[in-house]
């Protein structure tokens, strides 16, 4: 069972990433519909406020207490993530409050701060309030994807999008509910789950920048094409691990050395979004998100290698 300290810490770092998530996933969403889908519009923008609202308490309660290595992960924020909101509020007419990512940077630099009773009350409720809105923004995605696969609604935004964002929402969901009942990990099953989780995460990004690039970038589509290919090699090695849990750190380091390549691609292919050097019909946010996805990632496989799960 874990302890207060460690129910704390766990998460709000859990919270700090998954509701900024969560916000730019309703934001996506919300930029993707047709005019006349304007319910689903505002459904959208309610989601962001409400995620918005959250991770602004989280921030609140985090300072001083989550750990060096999150605060500087780079999956909470980069120095890119300023102007990629701008830009995509450019494009998009949709509002980004950049305070919120502002205070969320000045983690980094909290001073220790203590845990008391109070804490793990507050922490507590922040929980039950964020397992509610993941359930209604899932509920939200597993409806739009419905209707799309039906053909009731045009959206931008693939099919596949919808239904991999649906999955991380139900990811999220997961482990609050495994937080909330202080539940400790069996780590190298952890592991093999998170790894399968994550590989098939990462190999769907690369489809989608692939999928996003102006018919142009060949370079760029080739580069992400291949990257496809190594992580659904990867999620099946991952897959796998239930029949040979002895190859747990041999899949471990090829993924490890593969999501930081591609987090690299990915980072380099943002920069290229906010200084209009690539051609695309991605949104800069889009490939911030997807850097942070890969740097919370990589932290979590560094943390399997020492034989720990968080």
């Amino acid at each position: 069972m874990l302890s207060n300290n460690e129910f704390v810490r766990q998460s709000l770092e859990l919270n700090l990433f998954f509701m900024r998530i969560a916000k730019e996933h309703s934001i996506f969403l919300e930029a993707g519909f047709t005019p006349r889908d304007q319910q689903f519009i505002e459904q959208s923008e309610m989601l962001k406020n409400i995620f918005s609202q959250l991770l602004v308490e989280t921030i609140n309660m985090s300072d001083g207490i989550i750990s060096p290595e999150v605060a500087n992960s780079g999956e909470l924020v980069t120095d890119l993530t300023l102007a990629a909101e701008r830009e995509t509020q450019f494009y998009t007419n949709i509002k980004i409050d950049p305070n919120i990512t502002r205070m969320e940077a000045a983690l980094a630099e909290s001073s220790p701060g203590n845990i008391t009773m109070n804490t793990v009350r507050m922490v507590e409720d922040l929980n039950n309030r964020a397992i509610r809105a993941a359930q209604q923004i899932a509920g939200f995605k597993s409806n739009l994807l419905q209707n799309v696969l039906s053909c009731r609604m045009f959206t931008t935004n693939y099919p596949l999008l919808i239904d991999h964002i649906l999955r991380e929402a139900k990811f999220y969901l997961r482990m609050l509910t495994m937080l909330q009942k202080r539940e400790e990990f069996d780590i190298a099953r952890e592991a093999a789950y998170q790894e399968t989780f994550w590989n098939r995460i990462m190999a769907e990004h690369s489809k989608f920048i692939r999928g996003l690039l102006d018919p142009t970038e060949e370079k760029l589509f080739d580069t992400a094409n291949d990257f496809g290919k190594k992580f659904d090699e990867l999620t099946l090695e991952a897959k796998n691990l239930s029949k040979d849990m002895g190859l747990l750190p041999e899949v471990t380091d090829r993924s490890l050395k593969n999501t930081v390549d591609i987090r690299n691609f990915k980072r380099q292919g943002t920069e290229g979004l906010i200084q209009c050097q690539i051609r695309s019909i991605a949104f800069p946010l889009l490939g911030d998100h997807v850097v942070r996805e890969a740097n919370h990632y990589i932290r979590m496989l560094k943390d399997f290698k020492k034989g720990k799960v968080e």
